[in-house]
C-alpha cells in the first residue's frame, strides 16, 4: 500500500508522466492566488458529495492544499471510502512552490 503522503518532487514527476490525477482541495480564492496546472479543483467541503461521482477508486490520486493538513485529512477520508491509491502532497502548495516550481506564488 502507498504511503499516505508523497513528497512534492515525487508527485511532480508522476504528474509529468501522467501517472496521477492531482486534486486541489483548497478554496476558490486560494486557487485564484496560486495553482498547479492541470489540477482538478474540488474544495474540501465538496469532496464527500463529489468523490464517488467524479473520481475513480482505482486511480492514483494526489491531493493538494496549502500546507498539507487539509489534503491529508481528505486523503484519509478517501482511503476510508475505498480510494486506496490516494496520497497527500507533504507540505502542500507551499512546499510545491519552494521545491518544485518557484513561479507558483506563496501566500
Amino acid at each position: 500500500m502507498l504511503e499516505f503522503e508523497i513528497f512534492p518532487a515525487d508527485a511532480a514527476a508522476l504528474l509529468r508522466e501522467k501517472k496521477v490525477r492531482l486534486i486541489d482541495v483548497r478554496e476558490p480564492w486560494e486557487l485564484a492566488t496560486a495553482s498547479v496546472a492541470g489540477a482538478m479543483a474540488m474544495p474540501m467541503g465538496d469532496v464527500p458529495a463529489r468523490a464517488h461521482q467524479e473520481l475513480d477508486p482505482d486511480e492514483h490520486l494526489v491531493v493538494l492544499c496549502h500546507a498539507g493538513v487539509r489534503s491529508l485529512n481528505v486523503t484519509v477520508w478517501l482511503r476510508n471510502q475505498g480510494f486506496e491509491q490516494a496520497q497527500s502532497i507533504r507540505g502542500g502548495i507551499d512546499a510545491w512552490s519552494r521545491e518544485v516550481d518557484a513561479s507558483v506564488p506563496r501566500y
